[in-house]
């Protein structure tokens, strides 16, 4: 299975709720399963072929961060696949199936989302970058003149955006998160994701990664605001090692850049059906998927 790619996913009597960019959401009554497939996408199109074993790292770099931030916040997961497929519910599922998905799933509470994905930006990167060419802002908030393209900012900043279920989510104002969310919902998702982004931050830098941004999700569960979702990966986080960390250009990373920087040499005008990825890139994307699991938590996947 180590190099087998798994695309698409039906589970026999069990309903699909929903098949993301990457995940595969399954109902199982009292709770949901989630799967992350090896799919891989870049501006905003999935690829024919996708990373072999990308899920497997995301969904272990979420387990490994839901342990760590436990204390700071709580979390929609309520099993580690692996450990739990003796739910009832999965009680169909093929052994060998269950086997293969042992390390790319989790089974979560049914929390209801935020309208508002909660982002977090330590440096200046992306969109942020763009507007701060602009008008020295990011997302509408001042920063101090002077900084360039990779500049850390002196204090992390809360950047909201809406959800877009297709296309680019849109950068908001806090007011206007406010006004979504009602004050005391956006100054608590706020609050939480300024915590757990220093927190991770600080730790992931004393294993040579650089945090710098990521994106939060957050629920409503029984009354409380929990944290959802995936957590710190490469997929919703800017990771740079920080080795070669150099302010005043983009930084090489941990993520889709070999894929977004094969995508940029094509006559491809970046809209469906994409190309497809030829094999040096995938096996160039995967080692670095792999190489953060392995930063993070110090063990081989």
């Amino acid at each position: 299975m180590a190099n087998e790619t798994l695309l698409h996913l039906e589970l026999p009597g069990i309903p699909k709720l929903k098949s993301g960019k990457v995940r595969e959401i399954f109902d199982l009554g009292d709770a949901f399963l989630f799967v992350a497939s090896d799919r891989i996408s870049a501006f905003d199109c999935v690829m024919p072929n996708g990373i072999p074993r990308k899920g497997e790292v995301l969904t272990q770099i979420s387990h490994f961060w839901f342990d760590q931030t436990e204390k700071l916040v709580p979390n929609h997961r309520l099993a580690k696949a692996g450990d739990s497929f003796g739910v009832p519910a999965l009680a169909g599922v093929p052994a060998a199936l269950k086997a293969s998905l042992a390390k790319r799933a989790m089974i979560v509470k049914k929390a209801k989302p935020l309208a508002v994905e909660c982002i977090v930006r330590g440096y200046l990167a992306g969109s942020g970058w763009k507007e701060y060419k602009k008008s020295q802002t990011v997302c509408g908030l001042p920063l101090p003149a002077g900084l360039v393209e990779s500049s850390e900012l002196p204090e992390p900043i809360f950047t909201p955006s809406t959800k877009a279920e297709t296309g680019h989510d849109e950068n908001i104002s806090f007011a206007e998160a406010m006004k979504i969310l009602g004050a005391d919902l956006a100054n608590q998702a706020r609050d939480l994701s300024l915590k757990i982004y220093k927190y991770a931050r600080d730790y992931a830098r004393q294993r040579g990664i650089i945090i710098a941004d990521t994106k939060f999700e957050f629920g409503l569960f029984e009354g409380k605001l929990i944290l959802i979702d995936e957590v710190l990966t490469p997929d919703s986080s800017r990771f740079w090692p920080a080795s070669e960390y150099a302010p005043g250009k983009g930084q090489s990373s941990f993520d889709k850049q070999f894929v977004r920087d094969y995508l940029e040499m094509l006559d491809w005008d970046k809209t469906p059906p994409a190309p497809a990825l030829p094999l040096e890139v995938v096996a160039k994307t995967q080692a670095k998927y792999l190489e953060a699991y392995e930063r993070l938590t110090g063990k081989k996947l």
